[in-house]
């Protein structure tokens, strides 16, 4: 199985381990991985703000490039739900008036998964080999909950690694405060809907808190190192990958 990865934005730039780690599995799985350096954002952030006629632009340059991919590959893959939400739900609003567009969108969108629900609903995979000693919580990211669906993938894949013990956190489906630009406008807001989710993580006793978007944990990671927590936040891939180990 051929999989091109859409390894995303917030990835690229400031999370580029957890992109590594996604090619890490995924060779080890069998699956043959890769990239083209030529992708660029999915829209989201200037579709979000209002920025329709930017946002158009960009999301034609990422349907035209992974349109071509999938000459060559059988799916693409990305570690966030997010963006995956972006090309699957809200494309469909952005190409309303154009056939052609609105057509490719389909197409791509139609073999786009996230990668936990790849790993468990494309390939039937649920123990990957990993392993993580001590306790671990999962916070449920707005996106991949609420417009994708997905909910048991990631913690299925949590469950089958060797030596963790998964303990479910109060609210795991309530938001981190993130929100994409609502942190950077609303800050005080934010952070207090923030600090309620690290509350609840940390009610857990647990060693490390998993997200399936690295923009959540972003927001997570802020708050837990402000507050000196030893809670490591980690991206699904990372722990499935085994990076937590190193």
């Amino acid at each position: 199985m051929k999989v091109a990865l859409f390894i995303t934005c917030i990835v690229d730039q400031l999370y580029p381990q957890v992109g590594t780690a996604m090619v890490d599995l995924l060779t080890r799985l069998g699956v043959d991985v890769s990239f083209n350096p030529q992708q660029t954002c999915c829209g989201q952030p200037a579709f979000n703000s209002g920025y329709r006629r930017e946002a158009r632009g960009v999301a034609e340059q990422m349907l035209q490039l992974f349109a071509r991919e999938l000459e060559s590959t059988d799916y693409i893959v990305a570690p966030s739900g997010s963006c995956v939400t972006m090309v699957k739900k809200h494309y469909a609003e952005l190409f309303a008036d154009d056939a052609q567009m609105l057509a490719q969108s389909g197409a791509v969108g139609a073999r786009l998964y996230e990668l936990s629900q790849f790993l468990v609903e494309v390939l039937g995979v649920e123990d990957v080999g990993a392993r993580f000693e001590g306790c671990i919580t999962y916070h449920d990211s707005c996106h991949l909950l609420r417009e994708l669906g997905v909910s048991q993938p990631p913690r299925k894949l949590i469950r089958a690694v060797r030596g963790a013990n998964f303990v479910e956190m109060d609210e795991a489906e309530v938001c981190c405060g993130f929100g994409g630009t609502f942190s950077i406008k609303y800050p005080e807001i934010s952070s207090a809907i923030g600090a309620e989710k690290i509350a609840c993580i940390e009610r857990t006793n647990a060693e490390a808190v998993v997200a399936c978007d690295a923009s959540c944990l972003m927001q997570i990671a802020g708050l837990l190192s402000r507050r000196g927590s030893t809670v490591r936040p980690l991206h699904l891939a990372e722990l499935l990958a085994g990076v937590s180990q190193t």
